[in-house]
């Protein structure tokens, strides 16, 4: 074959890819796309994957429907994630268990950043440090000279071993100079318990809506939110890093598609979520969660996930956790 009909050969072949990556941009999506979520049904990142969905549902002109995937610290909704298909249909919804298991498990079925193609952030999340309400601290400067003066004496509780709330008191621990005991419970309502009724000295809760009722009726204290930005429902709760420098710990929700997705895909449902996360039906709810609603490139995204990962293997690793 001469280099003419070669060249002639080529030039069909671009034309060809050319004209399916318009057909796949022009008609996706054509069915009913799922987002999984690695956790259980009622959770805060269910709850806000199904704000999502409908606010997708809407600009993607095709049904975005959730189905919950948990068990294993999210490892077996994500694992099915990464092994289906890379068209678009199947996305995933993340929290920080994605960036702490890589570090928290010998070993994973899938690799955390090769697996994935980050679409974008949702939202960003702040815990929040509450602590009994007859503590003698009314403050975090107060609760931090009381541990100090009681070393070994005093607890936090969590909802589990490697959760994000048990990282980030660790973390407090760290750049606090306090030495508080973990003690897990089996979740967010058995923790809470234990703070009202003063077993446990201190919680950092992960839903500050479900804390608010509480707070608000004194039956226990804020003391700080754990991102350096104050919630617009606890406008008087200062942020932890105005006691505790460099304090930042920011629960987040982001989305994530298998591996080897098209570019134009990963384009098209991104201009959709930020579409999404910019509507004030979605900001007015997400406020009502305790939640701001937070969208990125997939590269800020990408960069976000290898910083977190890095982040806390360092605070999983100074305080000796493994979940294997």
């Amino acid at each position: 074959m001469n280099s003419y009909y070669q060249k002639i050969i080529f030039a069909s072949f671009i034309l060809l890819n050319l004209a399916l990556v318009q057909h796949t941009q022009a008609v996706f999506p054509d069915h009913p796309i799922r987002l999984v979520v690695p956790s259980g049904a009622g959770g805060v990142t269910d709850s806000l994957a199904r704000l999502l969905s409908t606010e997708l549902s809407k600009n993607l002109g095709q049904s975005v429907f959730v189905e919950n995937r948990p068990g294993a610290s999210g490892i077996a909704g994500t694992q099915f994630v990464a092994s289906a298909a890379p068209d678009g249909y199947t996305l995933l919804m993340v929290f920080p268990t994605h960036v702490t298991n890589p570090t928290l498990f010998s070993k994973l079925p899938y690799d955390t950043i090769k697996a994935f193609a980050p679409i974008s952030l949702v939202s960003s999340v702040s815990m929040v440090f509450v602590v009994p309400k007859d503590s003698p601290a009314n403050t975090l400067k107060e609760f931090i000279v009381y541990a100090k003066a009681n070393p070994g004496k005093l607890n936090f509780a969590s909802v589990g071993s490697g959760s994000l709330g048990h990282l980030g008191a660790e973390l407090f621990n760290s750049l606090a100079g306090t030495s508080i005991a973990h003690v897990p419970y089996k979740g967010s309502p058995q923790a809470m318990t234990a703070l009202i009724s003063g077993e446990a000295n201190m919680y950092l809760v992960a839903s500050a809506s479900s804390a608010l009722p509480l707070i608000q009726s004194q039956q226990i204290k804020a003391l700080g939110v754990s991102t350096k930005d104050r919630l617009p429902i606890l406008p008087n709760v200062p942020a932890m890093s105005d006691s505790v420098k460099g304090y930042d710990v920011q629960g987040w929700n982001g989305i994530l598609a298998p591996a080897g997705t098209p570019p134009e895909l990963i384009d098209r449902l991104n201009k959709a979520i930020v579409k999404s996360v910019a509507s004030p039906e979605f900001s007015k709810k997400l406020r009502q969660e305790g939640a701001t609603g937070f969208s990125s490139t997939p590269a800020e995204f990408q960069h976000l996930i290898a910083r977190d990962i890095a982040k806390w293997a360092k605070v999983i690793k100074e305080a000796n956790i493994q979940l294997d």
